[in-house]
Protein backbone atom coordinates (compact mmCIF):
# COMPACT_ATOMS: atom_id res chain seq x y z
CA UNK A 1 0.00 0.00 0.00
CA UNK A 2 1.42 3.15 -0.71
CA UNK A 3 0.90 6.14 1.18
CA UNK A 4 -1.20 8.98 -0.15
CA UNK A 5 0.67 12.40 -0.32
CA UNK A 6 -0.88 15.75 1.09
CA UNK A 7 0.91 19.38 1.29
CA UNK A 8 0.89 21.82 3.90
CA UNK A 9 -0.36 25.92 2.88
CA UNK A 10 3.09 26.88 2.41
CA UNK A 11 4.58 23.18 0.63
CA UNK A 12 1.91 24.22 -1.55
CA UNK A 13 3.34 28.23 -2.18
CA UNK A 14 6.62 26.66 -2.11
CA UNK A 15 6.23 24.68 -5.10
CA UNK A 16 4.33 27.61 -7.47
CA UNK A 17 7.57 29.26 -7.48
CA UNK A 18 9.47 26.39 -8.99
CA UNK A 19 10.03 25.70 -12.74
CA UNK A 20 9.20 22.67 -14.60
CA UNK A 21 12.69 20.55 -14.70
CA UNK A 22 12.41 21.14 -10.46
CA UNK A 23 8.54 19.94 -10.50
CA UNK A 24 9.58 16.80 -12.55
CA UNK A 25 12.45 16.09 -9.83
CA UNK A 26 10.47 16.94 -7.03
CA UNK A 27 8.07 14.39 -8.41
CA UNK A 28 10.36 11.91 -8.61
CA UNK A 29 11.87 12.54 -4.86
CA UNK A 30 8.29 12.35 -3.13
CA UNK A 31 7.40 8.88 -5.22
CA UNK A 32 10.68 7.56 -3.62
CA UNK A 33 9.75 8.89 -0.35
CA UNK A 34 6.42 7.46 -0.40
CA UNK A 35 8.29 3.64 -0.65
CA UNK A 36 10.62 4.51 1.62
CA UNK A 37 10.03 7.45 3.85
CA UNK A 38 12.89 6.76 6.57
CA UNK A 39 15.55 7.54 4.34
CA UNK A 40 15.03 11.04 5.28
CA UNK A 41 17.12 12.71 8.03
CA UNK A 42 14.96 12.98 11.41
CA UNK A 43 15.13 16.37 13.15
CA UNK A 44 15.60 16.79 16.97
CA UNK A 45 14.36 19.91 19.39
CA UNK A 46 12.44 21.77 18.37
CA UNK A 47 11.30 20.03 15.23
CA UNK A 48 11.26 16.47 16.59
CA UNK A 49 8.92 14.38 14.26
CA UNK A 50 10.00 15.97 10.86
CA UNK A 51 12.23 14.50 8.57
CA UNK A 52 14.52 16.49 6.10
CA UNK A 53 15.53 14.81 2.28
CA UNK A 54 18.26 16.45 0.75
CA UNK A 55 18.10 16.55 -3.22
CA UNK A 56 19.75 18.07 -6.42
CA UNK A 57 17.49 19.77 -8.85
CA UNK A 58 19.32 21.13 -11.85
CA UNK A 59 22.60 22.81 -9.70
CA UNK A 60 20.49 24.02 -7.01
CA UNK A 61 20.30 22.20 -4.07
CA UNK A 62 16.65 21.73 -2.10
CA UNK A 63 15.44 20.30 1.38
CA UNK A 64 12.24 18.85 1.45
CA UNK A 65 10.77 18.54 4.92
CA UNK A 66 7.76 16.03 5.60
CA UNK A 67 6.21 14.09 7.97
CA UNK A 68 4.96 10.40 7.41
CA UNK A 69 2.67 7.39 8.97
CA UNK A 70 1.40 4.08 7.67
CA UNK A 71 -0.94 6.17 5.69
CA UNK A 72 0.59 9.44 4.80
CA UNK A 73 3.03 11.72 3.68
CA UNK A 74 2.55 15.41 4.62
CA UNK A 75 4.98 17.67 2.52
CA UNK A 76 5.67 20.45 4.96
CA UNK A 77 8.08 22.97 3.65
CA UNK A 78 10.26 22.74 0.40
CA UNK A 79 13.16 25.28 -0.37
CA UNK A 80 17.00 26.40 -0.44
CA UNK A 81 19.30 25.88 2.74
CA UNK A 82 18.70 29.44 3.28
CA UNK A 83 17.12 30.07 6.29
CA UNK A 84 15.00 26.93 5.63
CA UNK A 85 15.20 25.52 9.57
CA UNK A 86 14.42 29.04 10.87
CA UNK A 87 11.39 29.48 8.48
CA UNK A 88 10.16 25.76 9.43
CA UNK A 89 10.33 26.51 13.15
CA UNK A 90 8.38 28.94 12.49
CA UNK A 91 5.74 28.07 10.85
CA UNK A 92 4.95 24.65 13.46
CA UNK A 93 4.46 27.41 15.72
Amino acid sequence: MTRQVSQSPLSARQTKHLNKIEIEELDQEIRNLQKNPKSGEPKKGDLTGIHVHKFKAGKKLFLLAYEFDERELLLVSLGPHENFYRDLKRYIR
